[in-house]
């Protein structure tokens, strides 16, 4: 008898494993709504990187994660309406890409976490109530993208000596108010002690931008710096075309922009932002709550320089700018 009991001792064991408690356990699967202004049309690299993110801490799409995709397919006005079906859905968190995609989410939802991707200021634009402690269903990451106004116009007349005149390309109502104000305001207050004048141009949407190139060459700036937004992400190829076709030499805030053929860009990476929200979704997974989870704020910034666009543009970066480029790009 001695040898019967440990086969059912075995037996017991092997039985409590696969009751049905245990099963739906260990079935368990995540779901996360990912809402997107224009999946097809943002950089590759960048949803990657957030898939990448859950890959390393161990979620597996189809096996302990999906992941409802909502694309608002370059129609902002659509967000809401998308974010709604998400809520339907009853995702466990939804994943927004920037302002006005976690702006939507959090008019759909107080209750369902929300964790935004590079949001201007969340502060202001009334997404948390402190970065420290966001109070509600929303927390993330933030790009702050004000102070950078001041170091791009800075970047860009050392790079481009004796520019007098810049054109500034920007997306009214892309992100609050306040954060709207703020960073036209520090533009204006950077431009004076550079010396330079600057010219706002707007585009609205995609059907702008080809009437924002023709204003800039009527009033002969000398340069161009673009506010990113989710939008003009998508048209980055398109705005990188025409700005070397009007010759202009432009610095953007994001590197991918220099990826698709820009003079240069100073800013955080934002794979790495795409990367980092991983670990909030899974924090949230695992029970903590928005309110409790710290925004965070990019703490590294790069200067990244195109040489070959440079040389089609008839520009010799000064060696001091170069010598303070994180990356020079020369194919």
């Amino acid at each position: 008898m001695r040898g019967l009991r440990p086969a059912f001792t075995i037996t017991l064991l092997l039985g409590g494993l696969c009751s049905p408690s245990a099963a739906q356990q260990a079935a368990k699967v995540a779901r996360i709504g990912y809402l997107s202004l224009n999946l097809a049309a943002s950089p590759p690299n960048l949803h990657e990187a957030f898939r990448q993110g859950l890959r390393d801490l161990g979620y597996v799409e189809g096996r302990n994660v999906v992941i409802e995709y909502r694309d608002a397919e370059g129609k902002p006005e659509r967000l809401p309406a998308l974010a709604a079906e998400l809520v339907a859905l009853k995702v466990d968190v939804i994943v927004a890409g920037s302002t006005p995609h976690a702006l939507a989410a959090k008019q759909a939802t107080r209750t369902l976490p929300i964790v935004f991707i590079g949001a201007g200021d969340p502060v202001t634009d009334g997404l948390v109530t402190s970065l420290a402690r966001p109070g509600g269903n929303v927390t993330g990451l933030s790009s702050l993208t004000p102070e950078r106004v001041g170091k791009c116009l800075e970047l860009l007349t050392q790079a481009v000596p004796g520019v007098s005149r810049v054109a500034v390309l920007w997306q009214p109502g892309a992100v609050g108010e306040r954060t709207e104000r703020d960073t036209l305001k520090g533009a204006e207050v950077a431009a004076r002690a550079l010396g330079v004048r600057l010219q706002f141009v707007e585009a609205r949407g995609p059907a702008d931008i080809d009437r924002a190139f023709a204003d800039m060459t009527r009033a002969r700036a000398g340069a161009l710096t673009v506010w990113t937004t989710a939008m003009l992400v998508s048209e980055r190829g398109r705005l990188v075309a025409l700005a070397a076709k009007n010759r202009l030499p432009a610095v953007y805030t994001l590197r991918e922009f220099v990826d698709a053929g820009g003079l240069m860009s100073y800013g955080h990476s934002q794979a790495d932002l795409n990367r980092r929200a991983a670990t909030y979704v899974d924090k949230v997974l695992k029970g903590a709550k928005p309110a409790d989870l710290p925004v965070e704020q990019p703490t590294k910034f790069d200067l990244v320089i195109n040489l070959k666009t440079a040389k089609a543009l008839g520009l010799t970066i000064p060696p001091s700018v170069l010598a303070r480029a994180d990356h020079v790009v020369e194919k």
